[in-house]
C-alpha cells in the first residue's frame, strides 16, 4: 500500500509540473518529424525496409531516445534533497526500497506515456495506405519491446546520477554522458578498421543500434532481453544503496 502511494505521488508530480507537458511537445514533435521522414524516404523508390524499421533505426529517434532521458530523471532525487522534502521520505514509515521503485516507477510510466502516440503514426499509416508498417506482428512487437529494455536501463542509469547529486543539472549531464558513452560503445565497429571478430562480437553485444535493428526486423535473441534486466537491476541496487547511505548520514 506505501509503495502504490509513493508511485502515484511520483506519477502526479510529472504531470503537475508544466516541464514535463513542455518535454512531452517537443518530445512528439520529434517523434512526428521522425515519422515523416522515414515516409518520405521511403516513397522515393522501391525498398526492404518497412516503416517501422525507418521509425527505430534514425539519428532521430536515438538523438530524442537519449536527450529525453535525463529530462525526465533528473529531478527525481535531486529536487527532493534541493527542497529538503527528502527527509520526510526518510522519516516515513516507508522503506528506502519503496522509495527507490516508487520513483524508477514513475519515471518509467512517464517514458511509456511518451512514446504511446507514437502507435497512432502507425495505426493512421495503415488506415491510409491499406497497407501493414511491419508487413508482420513480429517486427511491429520486437521493436516496441527492444524500445522498452533499453528505456528501462537508461532510466536506472538516470535514478543512479540523480541520487548522487542535490543539482539537476549535474544529474541530466551525468546521465547523458553514461549513456551517450555506452551508446557509442556499441558503434566501435564503424570506426575501428582492423577489427577482430573477438571485438566485434564484444561490441555487438552492448550495441543498442543493433539489437534495435534486429528487433524491427522480427529477429528474437534473448542476450539483449538478459543484458538489459541485469544491468537494470545492478543500477537500481546501486540506486538503493547511495539512497541509504544519505539516510545514515542524515
Amino acid at each position: 500500500m506505501n509503495f502504490f502511494t509513493l508511485l502515484r505521488r511520483e506519477i502526479r508530480a510529472y504531470f503537475l509540473s508544466p516541464v514535463a507537458w513542455v518535454v512531452l511537445f517537443f518530445f512528439l514533435l520529434m517523434t512526428g518529424f521522425n515519422f515523416y521522414a522515414g515516409v518520405a524516404a521511403l516513397n522515393r523508390g522501391p525498398s526492404e525496409v518497412t516503416v517501422v524499421e525507418a521509425f527505430f533505426n534514425t539519428i532521430f529517434f536515438w538523438f530524442g531516445f537519449i536527450l529525453v532521458i535525463p529530462l525526465i530523471t533528473m529531478r527525481l532525487f535531486s529536487e527532493e534533497y534541493k527542497m529538503g522534502t527528502i527527509e520526510s521520505l526518510m522519516t516515513a514509515p516507508v522503506r528506502d526500497s519503496h522509495v527507490v521503485f516508487a520513483k524508477y516507477g514513475g519515471a518509467l510510466f512517464f517514458f511509456i506515456v511518451l512514446w504511446l502516440p507514437s502507435l497512432l503514426y502507425f495505426m493512421v499509416f495503415s488506415r491510409v495506405t491499406k497497407l501493414a508498417a511491419a508487413g508482420a506482428s513480429g517486427p511491429f512487437l520486437g521493436a516496441y519491446s527492444m524500445l522498452l529494455l533499453i528505456g528501462m536501463f537508461y532510466l536506472s542509469i538516470g535514478c543512479l546520477a540523480s541520487a548522487l547529486t542535490r543539482n539537476q543539472i549535474i544529474a541530466a549531464i551525468m546521465s547523458f554522458s553514461m549513456i551517450t558513452l555506452l551508446f557509442f560503445m556499441g558503434l566501435l565497429t564503424f570506426f575501428i578498421l582492423n577489427i577482430t571478430a573477438t571485438l566485434r562480437e564484444m561490441t555487438s553485444y552492448f550495441s543498442a543500434l543493433e539489437h534495435m535493428g534486429e528487433a524491427s526486423r522480427g529477429i528474437f535473441d534473448s542476450r539483449p532481453l538478459v543484458f538489459y534486466l541485469s544491468l537494470t537491476a545492478i543500477f537500481l541496487f546501486l540506486t538503493f544503496h547511495v539512497f541509504q547511505s544519505r539516510r545514515w548520514r542524515n
